[in-house]
């Protein structure tokens, strides 16, 4: 993930950079090491990774110094070590130069930056979107590329299923990689002379400093609702993280949804140029308005309102008006990008953009049942994509063409999911509640239980259920199954043709991990074997599954 060739940079060149956009520099551990300017072709904080002439970071880890594995990474032909005062009284014997600062994780994506060459300003780079929110990164980030593709751009993605840059798909295992990744395959990108590429840019990725060193020509927010609340502590700590991707350190110009209080905030505290988005009815003023949406299908037809009367036609024929939202915003993104609204409209007309595929977003595995698998798995997410999902009751002649027998039995919602281990506590119980109140029939079931005991995460998001049960506005029958292959059957089993079956929470993902171990496990293929199991028809697969 870096480019096949790279014009080997000055140590002492890459130093002074940071100097002069004020970040503090480093030292040399041995005095000898001074004297010597020593060239670099590549960055990385992973030993294993380390190509001759690297310079290897030696950051602290959870469990381990990087500092530990600075020996290995000099065997594999790292030309300098950087590290801080601690991994230094590690690296005496070091038979290559060393050097330390004060916080080097701070330093890695401005070096990279500069070592890899990622973003010149000779207008040679790819036009960088760069896309932040609770919900809707992924599918927005096709959305981008897809409409690009329309405009006869030849495009990149960074995210959460997999990376992309002029060759074959590289499956993603963060939401954002590792700075020097990041910087990495930009440059990638870069060489092989592609137009744009889209990025999603997740909390963890702001915090940990992931895309440090890169500046993005139009970052994007969709939304802001709770999760991740493990990392940040609260809503206001997860708000912060978000908005600094809305300042110029890290991007050019934004376009903020404001249908909420937090999307008004973040358009009111970037200190960047911004264009506005109301999607939803009710919103305050806004540069640019969803309108007049309508119902086709399974998706929706819908009309952006923008300045001095401007006015696009579009739609999505992927489920829920949330996919409304992210189609506006990836078309408001691009037409900040520089693209004439004329041009887009017409691309919109001519490819259909936003009714491409997304892999385990709201992707439909069969018809009668409709069956989809969706990645939600926060409460938010989930509330959006149950009340989507919904169908209209038929009528007596859909019945019976359907073999459902009666045009008086009313369709029904049977939805599966859980909760990821060692993850916000506080979610379980309100997802619970959020699937009794949307649902005719909840399975839960495991998500990622990752280290923690699968009964007491089941237990939690049954409390809520079982809460909202008692207090008597819902009623729904709850159920509990494990394994997760046996509840998706189990939800196949008990569907109608006219019915709704929706696995929820682990969308695109292939292994789920229990106790340290990765079980292969795909949603997509559990439920369409449940379909074919019990006589139903699926559609054909996208080829992402494994």
């Amino acid at each position: 993930m870096r480019p096949s060739a790279v014009q080997p940079v000055s140590l002492r060149a890459a130093a002074d950079s940071l100097l002069a956009s004020g970040l503090p520099g480093f030292e040399p551990v041995r005095t000898a090491d001074a004297d010597t300017d020593i060239m670099l072709s590549g960055l990385t904080i992973n030993s294993r990774e380390v190509q001759p002439g690297d310079l290897y970071v030696a950051l602290p880890g959870a469990r381990h110094h990087g500092a530990r594995f600075a020996s290995a990474a000099a065997g594999a032909g790292a030309a300098a070590v950087l590290t801080d005062a601690e991994g230094a009284r590690l690296l005496a014997d070091l038979p290559v130069p060393v050097f330390v600062a004060g916080d080097p994780r701070r330093l890695v994506g401005p070096l990279a930056a500069v070592v890899f060459g990622s973003r010149p300003q000779d207008g040679s780079a790819p036009t960088l979107f760069g896309v932040t929110g609770t919900n809707g990164k992924t599918t927005t980030t096709y959305f981008i590329n897809s409409l690009l593709s329309a405009l006869g751009k030849t495009t990149g993605l960074i995210g959460t299923i997999e990376i992309l840059a002029g060759g074959k798909p590289i499956a993603s295992t963060l939401t954002t990689p590792e700075s020097p990744q990041v910087h990495g395959l930009l440059a990638l990108m870069r060489e092989k002379g592609l137009d744009a590429a889209a990025m999603e840019v997740s909390s963890h990725a702001i915090s940990y400093r992931r895309v440090d060193g890169v500046v993005f020509d139009v970052a994007g927010f969709t939304n802001l609702t709770q999760d991740h609340l493990d990392l940040h502590g609260s809503m206001e700590e997860y708000f912060a993280a978000k908005a600094a991707l809305f300042t110029p350190e890290r991007a050019k110009r934004a376009v903020i949804c404001v249908d909420d209080d937090w999307g008004a905030r973040m358009a009111a505290a970037s200190p960047v140029p911004v264009w506005t988005l109301a999607t939803h009815d009710g919103g305050g003023e806004a540069d640019w308005r969803v309108t007049d949406v309508v119902r086709t299908g399974l998706g929706h037809r819908f009309v952006l309102a923008g300045p001095g009367g401007t006015v696009l036609r579009a739609g999505t024929g992927l489920p829920g008006t949330f996919n409304v939202s992210n189609a506006a915003l990836a078309a408001v993104m691009v037409l900040a990008s520089g693209v004439d609204a004329a041009q887009l409209q017409d691309a919109l007309d001519r490819s259909d953009p936003f009714t491409v595929e997304v892999p385990g977003r709201m992707q439909l595995v069969g018809e009668a049942p409709a069956a989809i698998v969706d990645f939600a798995h926060n409460p938010d997410a989930l509330a959006r994509t149950l009340e989507s999902v919904r169908r209209e009751a038929p009528g007596a002649d859909t019945a019976e063409a359907a073999g459902s027998g009666s045009a008086d039995i009313p369709p029904r919602v049977i939805v599966v999911f859980g909760a990821t281990g060692q993850r916000d506590q506080t979610k379980r119980p309100l997802m619970g509640a959020i699937a009794a109140r949307l649902s005719d029939v909840v399975i839960i079931t495991d998500d990622d239980p990752h280290d923690e005991d699968e009964a007491a995460i089941r237990a939690d998001v049954l409390a809520g259920a079982r809460a909202a049960l008692e207090s008597g506005s819902v009623s729904c029958e709850v159920l509990e199954v494990a394994p997760r292959a046996a509840a998706i059957d189990r939800a196949v089993a008990l569907a109608r043709p006219q019915d709704t079956v929706l696995v929820a929470g682990r969308g695109h993902e292939v292994f789920q991990e229990v106790k340290g171990v990765n079980l292969a496990l795909d949603d997509r293929v559990e439920l369409r074997q449940a379909l074919t199991r019990y006589g139903f028809p699926v559609l054909s697969g996208n080829g992402v599954e494994s």
